[in-house]
């Protein structure tokens, strides 16, 4: 069977960028991501959530259609709630390197339980 060209798109997905174009204003870029889903490592069960990332930009911005495909490449994967939260984190800094990061995983109740993952970076000055 065939690869259809949106599994292609997200299998080749990568957070890319673009220069600050506000370079030394200090500003919030606020992304919000309704449909995430992983499974679960342990059961295969998916897992939901909805992604809220908070940044303040240095000399980089996420695209945001690519940072659609990036996290849609989870759907498949087999990741705990905790760790995709702080993989997410690690490749954001990666790509954009910003001043301030927050990334929230807020999961939807599974088995009475509701997970909320928040997870923070700050830039290090030179």
């Amino acid at each position: 069977m065939e690869i259809k060209y949106g599994e292609r798109n997200i299998a080749e997905g990568q957070l890319i960028t673009f220069p600050n174009p506000r370079l030394g204003r200090r500003y919030d870029i606020n992304i919000t991501l309704p449909e995430f889903t992983c499974k679960c490592p342990f059961s295969g069960y998916p897992d939901f959530a909805t992604i809220h990332i908070t940044y303040i930009p240095d000399e980089r911005v996420v695209e945001l259609k690519a940072i659609k495909l990036y996290i849609n490449s989870y759907r498949d994967r087999y990741i705990s709630h905790e760790e995709s939260i702080n993989q997410i984190l690690d490749d954001f800094v990666a790509a954009c390197d910003p001043l301030e990061v927050t990334v929230k995983g807020d999961f939807s109740p599974r088995g009475n339980v509701h997970t909320v993952i928040e997870v923070r970076h700050l830039k290090q000055p030179k």
